[in-house]
Order: structure tokens, then C-alpha cells, then sequence
């Protein structure tokens, strides 16, 4: 996850749990106590309380009435929905950056590759989800969109947590590391249209793979 700069209480509680449902710590269906965390956290009830309300807003967990405060479940439908998302953000965003691309920002998506490669040929599976988010985050930012920026980042971190099982398997890992080489390529090369047939087809490979774990987990 990227290190960020909190400066109250309850963005840090709202970081570090946000954080930990992201990584699997916090498993889905798992029932968020205040009182618990509060004492995780060496922290009263109140920020522990605000950061579940915004967790709630993000989609990540799910309050129930009379009940309490849930990691929330995800189904395969909703995998699809949230793929069918990313398509469409990331597809406008590669248009955008066809029209103001600068060798600065072919730079910066190279050197991001790079880090790619290096995690690739290391197998360092956590590495490479990291370097993996990064250029899918650098590109949408270099859609110049700010807007698009905030949403991507909310619709992209409810599958935060899955990130591992789209990769499973050596033959998907090697498949991913030439479709991310591809899609730089030909947005450097100003060639949008196979650049985003390339990146949706690699988003559509991603979910399928989320949507068989799930489905096997459901069983």
C-alpha cells in the first residue's frame, strides 16, 4: 500500500484499517468491533467509529442495523461490475493521454515498468502487485482528470484484497508482465486503440481469475 501523510487520529485509524482489509488482515464477513479496535489502536471508540463510517462509504465494509460493522463480501457479480469500471475509466484515460502525451510522462511509464520487470524476474509476487497498481494508478493520472483520479482510487481498492489471485499460476504471471510491456508500448507509441484493446482484455483476465476464487470459496 502507498505510505501517506495522516494528521489526525481518525484518518490514522482510517488508514491503518483501510490498510488492513486491503491486505487480507481483516477477512471478508469479519465482524468489526469498536471496542476491539479501539483497544488495537490504543484509541477511544470515537475515531474508531468515524473511520468505520468512511470504510462504509468506500464500499469496504458493510454496516447492518442491530447488528454491527462487517468486512465486506464480495460476489462475482460485483467483481464484474467493478472490472467493467476500471475498462471504462482506464480506456478514457488512454485516449486522453494520446492527446498531451510528453516524453516525461513516457519516461515516468518506462521507469514504472522497469520496477515491474524487476519484481517479475525476482517472483516477488507482492512487488509486482505493487508496481502493477502504480502504473495502472499513473496512468489515470495522467489523464490530467482529477475527478477521475478520486473515483478510480475508490472503485480500484475494493479489489485491492483479491490482487493475488488474479495472478495465480506462473503462465498468468509471465501473460501479465507482456500485456503491461504492450499497453506501454503502444500508448508511448500514440497508439490508443491498441492500447486499450490490450489493457481490457488483461482487466477482463484479471477478474475471470478473481471471479473463479470466489466462486471456488463460495463452494
Amino acid at each position: 500500500m502507498k505510505s501517506r501523510v495522516v494528521s489526525t487520529i481518525r484518518g490514522q485509524v482510517y488508514e491503518l484499517l483501510k490498510e488492513g482489509i486491503c491486505a487480507g488482515e481483516y477477512q471478508p464477513g469479519q465482524w468489526l468491533l469498536e471496542g476491539e479496535l479501539a483497544e488495537q489502536f490504543s484509541v477511544s471508540r470515537s475515531p474508531v467509529r468515524e473511520a468505520l463510517r468512511r470504510l462504509a462509504a468506500d464500499g469496504l465494509v458493510v454496516e447492518v442495523p442491530n447488528k454491527g460493522v462487517f468486512v465486506r463480501e464480495f460476489t462475482p457479480k460485483d467483481i464484474e461490475e467493478i472490472f467493467d469500471l476500471r475498462v471504462m475509466m482506464e480506456s478514457y484515460a488512454i485516449d486522453k493521454i494520446a492527446e498531451h502525451l510528453t516524453e516525461e510522462m513516457a519516461s515516468q511509464l518506462y521507469g514504472c515498468l522497469e520496477e515491474l520487470k524487476s519484481a517479475w524476474n525476482l517472483r516477488n509476487l507482492p512487488a509486482y502487485i505493487e508496481a502493477d497498481t502504480q502504473l495502472h494508478d499513473l496512468i489515470i493520472a495522467f489523464s490530467g482528470n482529477s475527478f477521475l483520479v478520486i473515483a478510480y482510487e475508490r472503485v480500484h481498492i475494493m479489489i485491492q484484497q483479491f490482487r493475488s489471485f488474479s495472478l495465480l499460476g506462473q503462465k498468468r504471471f509471465d501473460e501479465s508482465m507482456e500485456e503491461h510491456q504492450s499497453i506501454v508500448d503502444n500508448i508511448v507509441q500514440r497508439r490508443p486503440e491498441e492500447a486499450k484493446r490490450i489493457n481490457s482484455q488483461h482487466l477482463r483476465l484479471a477478474m475471470e481469475q478473481i471471479k473463479k476464487y470466489l466462486s471456488e470459496k463460495a463452494q
